[in-house]
Formats: C-alpha cells, sequence, structure tokens
C-alpha cells in the first residue's frame, strides 16, 4: 500500500466528523436550550468573552511569526497601548484603535 487514501474513507471520515460536531453542539444547545443555567454557570459564561480574546492575541504579541518569533517593540508597545486604553476609557473600539495605530505607527517608524 502507498499511503493514498480512498475518496470513500475521506468521505466516511467527513460524515463522522459531521455528525460529531453536530452531536456536541446539541447536548449543550438542544438539551439545555429551553431551560434555565444556574446562576453560577451564567456567571462563568459572562467572562468567556474576556478570557479567549487575550488567549487569541497573546501569542501573536509574545512570539510573532513576523518578527522571527521572538517579541519585538512595535508588537509589546500595542499590546501595553492597548490595554492602557481600554482600562482607562472601559471602550473596545478606542482601545482596538490605539492598539492597531500605535502597531503601524511603529512598524512604520522602526523599519
Amino acid at each position: 500500500m502507498n499511503g493514498a487514501v480512498s475518496d470513500l474513507t475521506v468521505w466516511i471520515v467527513i460524515v463522522a466528523l459531521a455528525i460529531g460536531t453536530f452531536l456536541i453542539r446539541w447536548s449543550f444547545l438542544g438539551a439545555l436550550g429551553d431551560r434555565d443555567l444556574p446562576a453560577w454557570a451564567l456567571r462563568m459564561l459572562r467572562y468567556t468573552p474576556v478570557a479567549v480574546l487575550p488567549a487569541l492575541v497573546a501569542p501573536l504579541v509574545m512570539w510573532p511569526e513576523a518578527a522571527g518569533g521572538e517579541p519585538d517593540p512595535a508588537r509589546l508597545s500595542a499590546a501595553a497601548a492597548t490595554l492602557v486604553v481600554g482600562v482607562l476609557t472601559r471602550n473596545v473600539i478606542l482601545a482596538i484603535l490605539a492598539g492597531g495605530s500605535t502597531l503601524f505607527g511603529l512598524l512604520y517608524v522602526l523599519g
């Protein structure tokens, strides 16, 4: 056998993954969709966006592929500007604009 996978095998895997994905989502939404969640669960779900966004951004700041995997001043400064503006103003749009303008400005200045 030369390691090639047949078309049938690929389609079986795709269908199995589709069914599995549907069942995982249904188990939460379908089974619990018409019931109220407990107060402790609602409290925890409030923090999900606050935890996910930094988890997505942190590797791009600390180990950016564009800088060879090493932290650089432009990205660290942009992250700091975003954090400071976000904490001071409590405005997500202003924080994103501050971080973006800091990043692009410093990338332009530093080359």
